[in-house]
């Protein structure tokens, strides 16, 4: 499959309708996604990006019913992260002399994966390539989301290849964003910027200052993964900046594992209770056994405030709720509070590590939290309400 993006642009890439698994298995990708290629042919020919190497035969095979794949003058690396460059080995064995246009830091980083000494040229923001009447504009962009990364911007044709910015994980056979369904299309990129991007927010704020300080024209915005923006492309980076400022709306997300209904039992209480104390406020659970973490993760970051939950177990927590705390420590969240919760037998640790973990990761821990004996009794899920109905205060 490939399609005309604009003039003598096209779309050269993999639609992956099967993957439900990325980064091995740290992130869901429920719709698919795509792995975006994209050609070039003015009077030279440049190819930017590649594929999956899982799909790097037919990638080649379906380029070269495109374009002889000696026709092709230049290489463009903007990221070496292998869903990106996994088809460069299998392209570079048709073209080995063909010159690749990345970062200093991509070359290192290609040479890392691949073990090839291909004919690497180093580029830096403000770097151009002539493709003859036209040129690509070289931007660097480290740590959005690795030090390699780079964005390019074809004159003329106003269009910005992003990389991994404004991107999402989303299959679909419109691939253009004005004919796709809108609320899909905006859960899977704040999901896309809450789980892979929220920790390099200060760099993605300041690389779309840089960008838009250049005066480019923009028509199109052609990210690695998902569809493409063309209507109204500014949209997406508008809303980019809003996710990097320490993004919150008025949600409060509930999460926590059980091992005998007890923590179960306090979370629903202690969500009555601040529904009674406070209407305004969207209240969400997510039991960590049941729940994708990526959505939960997505979840957070919409949060002000979270409130985590666990039975103790072994002096401890349940792996559930550790691997989540841990993974948002390192998504480092911003101008968010916290509390912790949890049932125990006879010793009652559970909160207070929780508690630990998320002071450690950044969040406010507005008190102490609360614990309440064994499967909650009358007693017990009242105390929950009333914690319930003191939070909104706490949280404000």
């Amino acid at each position: 499959m490939s399609f005309n993006i604009k003039n003598n642009v096209s779309w050269v890439g993999k639609i992956d309708w099967e993957l439900r698994k990325f980064h091995g298995n740290e992130y869901s990708t429920h719709r698919g996604s795509t792995y975006n290629s994209y050609l070039i042919k003015e009077e030279k020919v440049a190819l930017i990006d590649t594929v999956w190497n899982p799909f790097a035969k037919e990638f080649i095979k379906n380029l070269a019913s495109e374009i002889d794949l000696n026709q092709i003058d230049y290489v463009i690396a903007n990221h070496a992260e292998s869903d990106h460059s996994g088809a460069l080995p299998e392209l570079m064995r048709h073209i080995p002399e063909t010159p690749i246009y990345c970062t200093k830091n991509g070359v290192k980083s290609l040479k890392g994966h691949y073990h090839q000494d291909w004919n690497f040229n180093v580029v830096k923001t403000g770097d151009r390539l002539s493709l003859g009447q036209k040129e690509l504009v070289f931007i660097e962009a480290p740590m959005l989301h690795w030090p390699d990364t780079m964005f390019c911007y074809l004159t003329e044709y106003n269009i910005l290849f992003s990389n991994d910015a404004f991107g999402q994980h989303y299959a679909s056979e419109f691939m253009f964003n004005d004919l796709v369904d809108q609320a899909e299309l905006f859960a899977e990129a704040i999901k896309y910027y809450a789980n892979i991007l929220t920790p390099f927010s200060p760099q993605v704020a300041a690389k779309i200052k840089e960008v838009l300080s250049f005066n480019l024209p923009l028509d199109i915005i052609c990210p690695s993964h998902g569809v493409l923006w063309r209507d109204n492309p500014g949209q997406i980076a508008e809303q980019y900046m809003q996710w990097a400022d320490n993004y919150q709306e008025n949600q409060v997300t509930i999460i926590y594992d059980t091992m005998w209904n007890g923590t179960r039992v306090m979370a629903e209480h202690i969500a009555e209770g601040i529904g009674l104390s406070d209407k305004t406020v969207n209240v969400k659970l997510y039991n960590l056994a049941k729940r994708d973490k990526n959505d939960v993760i997505t979840e957070v970051f919409k949060s002000k405030a979270i409130l985590v939950g666990s039975p103790t177990v072994n002096k401890g927590i349940l792996t559930s709720v550790a691997a989540l705390l841990e993974e948002i420590k390192g998504l480092k969240f911003k101008n968010k509070k916290a509390a912790a919760f949890g049932c125990y037998g006879w010793s009652g640790e559970s909160v207070k590590v929780i508690a630990e973990s998320l002071t450690t990761a950044g969040f406010d821990v507005v008190d102490e939290g609360l614990k309440v004996t064994w499967n909650p009794d009358d007693a017990g899920i009242e105390s929950c309400v009333d914690y319930g109905r003191g939070l909104p205060e706490k949280l404000a």
